[in-house]
């Protein structure tokens, strides 16, 4: 959430941001109802105050002076209530259009309209070329028995899938390696619900925009998480934090879900758009300050390369551009993975920059010994691996001309040593 005194300052700003984030906000609706609002309020803090000191004046009048002020002390009642009934139903208009207003991108974030004006950084790592004929991760799969779709999709319809075997033992190392890498950097592990409050969908930025993504359970109140991003970051909302705790750094695993609503035949083979997957996330909280936030973002961004770097999978690194941002972040940084069967760099990690929206929205702060103030924190978040998405650059990868593939080296040790995956095994 934005602070109403920047878009009160600074509309332009806001309305620029909304046209270059793709995002429909009616600024001059909202610019109205605070107009409304700050009226109300003031005029019902004075009829308050008004009230307040004839109510204490009129045990000491009498006769006509004493009639006169009860007439007024009524008059008054009244514009209270008429005063209160106004915030009563304007509030929650401006609450939701708030609610709406999305962060302005850093500077440094270039202009366009969808992922593909994402802008390159670099490359890492060397493509693969081979000397057979390559087969994709589902051929793989399957040859190997190790994955399951057509039986995935009997248990609950399209875009799911069955690891059996050395697939859910490799699925399950790639999990356990990211988890132990990112403990070793001093983040701490968390295990956390997947089914959350609105609150915690609201803090985050997921609500109000990702409805339509998200499984919902209705009698209770309750949605899946599409990611741990949002259990991790609201772990700690409607605290005031010592300023001594910060920064707070997490590592999440969790099953995540999504409904992929509106991705009708887009990226339905094998296991790159699915609805459930496994995903080790990092969550940064740290002290209101660019500086800062801007080193955690390098960092989270590192964290990610070096498990990237330690399975030797080749990658590229991309700034993404205004129209492919949230709204709440400020500048995001995708990390693609080379996947040859869909010959092209594909998304696998989002490292994102939000500076104090998600904080603002949950009421998140920290006590600055500077100024004894409250101050809303900052936070960072990103991808640490998802799985099986990420299955797919490695079996592609790793495979050999006789059908097998071999383990990245790094997940050996969560595989009871194992080097290969073969139709034997």
């Amino acid at each position: 959430m934005i602070d109403i005194k920047e878009i009160r300052e600074n509309p332009e700003k806001f309305e620029k941001a909304a046209k270059d984030k793709g995002f429909d906000v009616d600024l001059h609706e909202l610019r109205r109802l605070d107009r409304i609002l700050i009226d109300a309020k003031k005029r019902l803090q004075d009829v308050t105050t008004e009230k307040n000191r004839i109510g204490k004046a009129i045990p000491r009048l009498s006769g006509e002076e004493k009639q006169a002020a009860l007439d007024k002390l009524s008059k008054f009642k009244k514009d209270e209530s008429a005063f209160q009934l106004r915030i009563k139903e304007e509030q929650p208009k401006f609450d939701k259009l708030m609610l709406e207003v999305p962060q302005p991108a850093d500077e440094d974030v270039p202009l366009g309209k969808d992922d593909t004006e994402n802008v390159e950084i670099r490359k890492e790592g060397e493509i693969r070329k081979f000397e057979f004929g390559p087969k994709d991760h589902v051929q793989l799969g399957t040859a190997l028995g190790i994955i399951d779709i057509e039986r995935g999709v009997k248990l609950a319809v399209t875009r799911n899938y069955v690891l059996k075997g050395d697939g859910a033992l490799l699925h399950w190392a790639v999990l356990r390696f990211a988890v132990d890498f990112m403990v070793a950097k001093g983040y701490v592990p968390l295990s956390v619900p997947v089914l959350v409050r609105d609150e915690a969908m609201i803090g985050t930025g997921f609500f109000p925009g990702s409805e339509e993504q998200t499984y919902r359970m209705e009698n209770d109140g309750l949605s899946f998480a599409g990611t741990a991003e949002v259990s991790l970051t609201a772990y700690r909302m409607g605290e005031i934090l010592k300023a001594e705790e910060l920064p707070l750094k997490y590592v999440g695993l969790s099953s995540c879900f999504r409904r992929e609503a509106g991705a009708a035949g887009k990226d339905t083979y094998g296991l790159y758009r699915i609805h459930q997957f496994d995903k080790v996330e990092q969550v940064v909280i740290c002290k209101n300050s660019a500086e800062e936030s801007g080193k955690f973002h390098e960092e989270i961004l590192a964290n990610s390369e070096g498990v990237m770097q330690a399975l030797e999978l080749p990658y590229r690194v991309a700034n993404v551009c205004t129209g492919d941002l949230g709204r709440g972040q400020a500048k995001k940084f995708d990390i693609e993975a080379w996947m040859p069967s869909r010959d092209g760099y594909c998304e696998t990690h989002s490292a994102s920059k939000l500076y104090e929206f998600q904080a603002r929205r949950m009421n998140l702060r920290y006590k600055d010994p500077a100024t004894k103030k409250n101050v809303f924190c900052h936070t960072l978040n990103n991808t640490v691996i998802a799985s099986p998405r990420i299955l797919i650059p490695i079996l592609e990868i790793y495979q050999n001309a006789d059908g097998s593939v071999t383990i990245p080296k790094v997940l050996r040790p969560y595989m009871n040593g194992k080097e290969k995956i073969t139709a034997e095994s």
